[in-house]
């Protein structure tokens, strides 16, 4: 009885022994960044994207498994926004005046909070392939507005020109009157908020040499839809509704 005993005992520590060596093992290969041919059920990511609204942004995602070849994604962004018809002014009557935006009525960084599903189109076989994912997002587009501050030309004769910070008005400033833009925080204290939706389609392809590890280029367009129109430029029509198209570098990791 004492025998089997030993054995049994001899037996289980062999076994840990084994079990501890093969763990081991995986995680070696999980941080060579292996095929350990388990599914990674989570990931998470963040990425920096330009798109033809003029601008930049940054991004970030946590996705779970649904099955497979199927992910559940969150996801958040914050870009900067401009008007196609933004060009840069400068007032040649005046030496060292600054650059300014004639018609500009507002800066704006937009917030998008959304979910969505990412789906494998073509899966990786081996570290040399490249995997195509289509994703899909909806969510909210909270769009904050900041007044545009200039600095104008105040004629006081027969004293010589001065400078004031105003809050531009289209209806009272003209290109002749304005000597640049005033510092950009000025008007922070009237920032506003404007809400609306977004929806979003993207491609991505992960070229990662690392199973675990997520090296991706994403492409994609995404609608913005606001019920008002955004107070960007005064003489421009009113627009509720925005198509971008974007390009973002990805970079992130999966995990069990």
């Amino acid at each position: 009885m004492r025998k089997n005993n030993y054995l049994f005992i001899l037996f289980s520590l062999f076994s840990l022994s084994v079990f501890g060596q093969e763990l081991k093992d995986d995680q070696t290969r999980l941080d060579n960044g292996e095929d350990l041919k388990v599914l990674y059920r989570n990931e998470s990511s963040f990425g920096l994207f330009a798109h033809s609204g003029g601008g930049i942004g940054i991004a970030y995602r946590r996705g779970y498994h649904v099955h497979g070849t199927r992910k559940r994604m969150l996801e958040l962004e914050a870009q900067n926004f401009k008007h196609p018809k933004e060009i840069k002014s400068v007032n040649s009557y005046y030496d060292n005046s600054k650059g300014f935006i004639y018609g500009k009525l507002n800066s704006f960084l937009l917030i998008r909070p959304g979910i969505g599903f990412q789906n494998i189109l073509f899966e990786k076989q081996e570290k040399k392939n490249v995997e195509i994912r289509f994703s899909y997002f909806v969510g909210a587009t909270l769009a904050f507005a900041k007044p545009v501050y200039l600095e104008i030309i105040v004629e006081n004769p027969p004293e010589a020109p001065s400078i004031s910070q105003e809050k531009y008005d289209p209806d009272k400033h003209f290109p002749s009157d304005i000597y640049g833009k005033a510092p950009f925080f000025r008007g922070m204290d009237q920032l506003r908020m404007i809400p609306g939706g977004y929806g979003k389609i993207a491609l991505s392809f992960e070229y990662g040499k690392r199973y675990n590890v997520i090296k991706a280029i994403e492409t994609g367009a995404t609608l913005d839809v606001y019920p008002t129109h955004l107070p960007m430029m005064a003489f421009a029509p009113k627009q509720q509704v925005f198509a971008t198209l974007y390009l973002k570098m990805v970079w992130g990791k999966k995990w069990f």
